[in-house]
């Protein structure tokens, strides 16, 4: 039967069902296929923090969105124009974002009394006209891939488990998705059971089918790939490329990297990838708590290699008291934070940004580190290599703040040129560095470079370098205990200095202002980036004028910060918390700032930044 074809340049689809139901395992898929086509993609996977939760309830609901274009774009989407939904409780935890004039794909097959019981229905939505706004496409997807699967060898539970596999196929079709890619994957997954792979392949087949012979999906849909610069491309997530950074880092400094590191959701995956990397000298422990993760990761440093540690909040709490001693001992410390909602256990699947106070001031003592914070899921493969080259060479624990959409979202991402990564100098020490009154050399471990203000790093066992180190506070120069009063203040003035000169290898901050006439500024940090970026790019096609920047470096922060804000009548401040960086901000600079907080787990939309610009260039021309 010929469908028409219709040409799209965006398209934003949620797949969602019971978190047994293989949605993020067909988002994956899906989104793999896209990237393969070429379309500018980003994802946003939203999966429940129970490992399993009862079937068909509402806290048991996994979903993955996926936006891809034909464009650039910055964000997975505001809204669905497509929803999946597999069974009722997926569709009560989604419908409410679906536009009008959406289309609805449901599996008819689970609408169930008892289901629709288990989620508050009093009548099937499908039938009492409750859904009639929209496009609804109901399909028996489970028996359909029952029936398409009687001939193989298999229960009947096995076969309903494929119908992930059903919708994968018909969502393939609709969007003129290629399935190579999903074939090499149930391939390689179900190898050694040939009945189960064929029984896949199948299902995804059948989908594929229906779409072509259905009336109900009289339209195609096409969206073209999207113009990049050449190069070498792969999908990845934010959790991955931050692990690849890492190892980069450890090859661009020469250093062997040792990951001290305690399973937290939603950090794991970086231990996971890393324990793949023995051959770049990648060495992963699998520690007992957060504390022993963190006190490894300084062994490791003082030991001569990179050392780092990953967790999210809770565990940044727990390794508190060791982060503070490689303050005092002044080693390189790679601390991963890919932050999730709090306090305490708070939400482990779900994003936040509320740990830049911690990491800038969650410890006894004035103990002062730099903070960096990735953009994108791709760029925390600069920001690895970026916080590392600070640690090395200033000789300090450095945080780096990912978060959890940074981390399970996906992107393309050009695959660098080796030769364009910045160098890394451990510039370890090789002999004595004083002179005594009698003439002879020792080796002095406080005695500072006099631009970084960093001590020097010695190996142990290095003849002639012999020293002790400790969280005992340190005479300035040789390294002694000391309990002076002035020496203490002067070492925790110097401990500043040290943090404060790396403001000197910081570009100066750039802000995006079409025309530079612009009143109004949007400044974020982190995952906010792509929100912020699509919200401004709206609201200046509606013709007001507003300026972007973001920051990487939070901890110091770029040079010329101060001025660029105080360019601008207003600043405006978007977190996922309640004004952390604003807070740093207004006490820094002494300028106010108009904050835009949300704590919902979920990253900003667009749209809801579009009104707070656009409220705020009005409120602008009112004072005129």
């Amino acid at each position: 039967m010929a469908k028409q074809v219709i040409q799209l340049d965006r398209v934003v689809i949620r797949f969602a069902g019971d978190s047994g139901d293989g949605m993020q395992l067909t988002g994956d898929r899906f989104t793999s296929e896209t990237a393969w086509l070429g379309n500018d993609l980003l994802t946003l996977p939203d999966f429940p923090a129970e490992i399993r939760a009862p079937a068909g309830t509402l806290p048991g609901v996994s979903s993955f969105q996926l936006a891809f274009a034909d464009h650039v774009i910055t964000t997975p989407g505001d809204v669905p124009n497509v929803l999946v939904a597999m069974n009722p409780a997926a569709l009560k935890a989604n419908i409410k974002d679906l536009p009008r004039g959406a289309d609805l794909i449901v599996n008819a097959d689970e609408f169930t009394k008892r289901n629709m019981e288990k989620v508050g229905y009093a009548s099937n939505p499908i039938e009492d006209g409750s859904l009639e706004m929209y496009r609804v496409h109901a399909i028996p997807l489970t028996s359909m891939t029952v029936e398409a699967l009687k001939e193989f060898d298999i229960t009947k539970k096995e076969a309903e488990r494929a119908k992930n596999m059903f919708a994968l196929g018909l969502l393939c079709w609709l969007y003129h998705r290629p399935t190579e890619g999903t074939r090499a994957f149930l391939e390689k997954k179900f190898g050694s059971k040939p009945e189960i792979l064929a029984a896949n392949l199948k299902a995804l087949e059948a989908g594929w089918s229906y779409g072509e012979t259905t009336e109900d999906f009289s339209i195609q849909y096409e969206v073209r790939p999207a113009p990049m610069s050449t190069g070498t491309y792969r999908n990845i997530t934010g959790n991955i490329a931050l692990a690849y950074g890492i190892v980069a880092a450890g090859q661009l400094s020469g250093l062997d990297v040792f990951l001290g590191s305690y399973p937290i959701t939603p950090a794991s995956d970086i231990l996971h990838e890393l324990s793949k990397h023995k051959n770049f000298g990648v060495l992963t422990f699998q520690a007992e708590d957060e504390i022993a993760g963190a006190t490894s990761a300084i062994g490791a440093s003082y030991g001569g290699a990179l050392g780092v540690t990953t967790t999210s909040g809770p565990g940044v709490a727990l390794k508190s008291e060791a982060i503070g001693l490689a303050v005092a001992l002044e080693l390189p410390l790679l601390i991963v934070d890919v932050q999730r909602g709090g306090p305490s256990t708070g939400l482990p699947t779900k994003t936040e940004q509320s740990d830049l106070l911690q990491a800038m001031f969650g410890r006894n003592g004035e103990s002062p580190v730099p903070i960096i914070a990735p953009q994108s899921p791709s760029d925390c493969f600069h920001a690895a290599i970026e916080a590392a080259r600070i640690a090395v060479e200033y000789r300090t624990p450095v945080f780096l703040l990912s978060d959890g959409y940074l981390a399970n979202g996906s992107e393309p991402w050009q695959v660098p040129d080796v030769a364009t990564l910045p160098s890394i100098d451990p510039n370890f020490a090789t002999g004595p560095n004083h002179t005594k009154d009698d003439g002879t050399s020792e080796f002095w471990p406080y005695l500072r470079d006099p631009e970084t203000l960093a001590r020097p790093w010695a190996i142990p066992g290095t003849a002639g370098l012999e020293h002790r180190i400790g969280g005992l506070e340190k005479a300035d120069g040789p390294g002694t205990i000391s309990y002076d009063s002035e020496n203490h203040d002067r070492m925790v003035r110097l401990r500043q200095a040290k943090v404060d000169a790396v403001a000197s290898t910081i570009p100066d901050l750039e802000v995006d202002d079409p025309n530079g006439d612009a009143k109004v500024l949007v400044l974020g940090w982190g995952s906010t980036f792509g929100p912020i970026g699509a919200a401004c790019q709206i609201a200046r096609r509606s013709g007001i004028k507003v300026a972007q920047t973001h920051l990487r470096h939070l901890n110091p922060f770029p040079k010329n910060l101060g001025k660029v804000m105080k360019s601008y009548e207003r600043v405006i401040v978007p977190e996922m918390n309640l004004g952390q960086l604003s807070m740093l901000l207004r006490a820094k600079y002494l300028v106010d700032t108009v904050n835009f907080n949300q704590v919902r787990g979920l990253p900003f939309k667009s749209a809801e930044l579009v009104d707070v610009i656009t409220d705020v260039a009005a409120s602008l021309e009112e004072t005129k």
